[in-house]
């Protein structure tokens, strides 16, 4: 696959996650929830940290997760580069393409929705509002929206531990973005004879 080829894919990628994303963002306010399927829904949640909510504490604790995300996509380019450079498999390339859009994806949420957004608590967020956004440069939120509660109830008492305790799988809501680094890291994973042939043949 050429770099022009993987280029075009990941800005694919990007449209969807973004318009997605803007489209959630100017249209719902926080935890509102819209059920598609049983196990499906819309749930607009913003995300402060990285995967699982997770975040680092500190005054700058989120300037520093953002600057780190930004290093991490110039490693994730080169890497496509380089890929691309030796003649890299296809599948390798694709992987690569895909986690490069879905890190991008989400840096843009980090970098630039906290000063061209105001906040979504009890309305709907305003787009480059007059009175500014609800924080600033690179202390953005990354907006979530894909919800699948596959299954919901009260655990079995004889579990130890959380037994009785009611329980949601799966929980966590997540995005285009995560979607595509999600994929993009288990096709190297699941094909990883195929991605890295060279290698596996040493």
């Amino acid at each position: 696959m050429s770099l022009k080829k993987a280029g075009f894919f990941i800005l694919l990628i990007l449209l969807i996650d973004q318009i997605s994303k803007l489209y959630i963002k100017t249209n719902f306010i926080i935890g509102e929830e819209i059920e598609v399927f049983d196990w499906f829904s819309i749930l607009f949640v913003e995300n402060e940290g990285m995967a699982w909510g997770t975040k680092i504490p500190g005054e700058y604790g989120k300037l520093a997760l953002t600057l780190f995300r930004l290093a991490a996509i110039v490693g994730i380019g080169y890497w496509l580069w380089d890929a691309v450079r030796k003649g890299g498999s296809r599948i390798l390339i694709f992987s690569i393409a895909l986690i490069f859009a879905g890190a991008l994806g989400n840096i843009i949420d980090s970098v630039f929705y906290g000063i061209i957004f105001d906040d979504s608590y009890g309305h709907v967020a305003s787009f480059l509002p007059e009175s500014g956004g609800y924080s600033s440069l690179f202390h953005g939120k990354v907006v979530d929206m894909l919800y699948f509660p596959l299954w919901k109830g009260y655990l079995p008492e004889w579990i130890p531990f959380w037994g009785g305790e009611y329980f949601t799988f799966f929980e966590p809501v997540f995005n285009i973005a995560d979607s595509a680094i999600s994929v993009g890291v288990a096709m190297l994973l699941v094909f990883n004879k195929k991605a890295f042939p060279k290698e596996n043949e040493e």
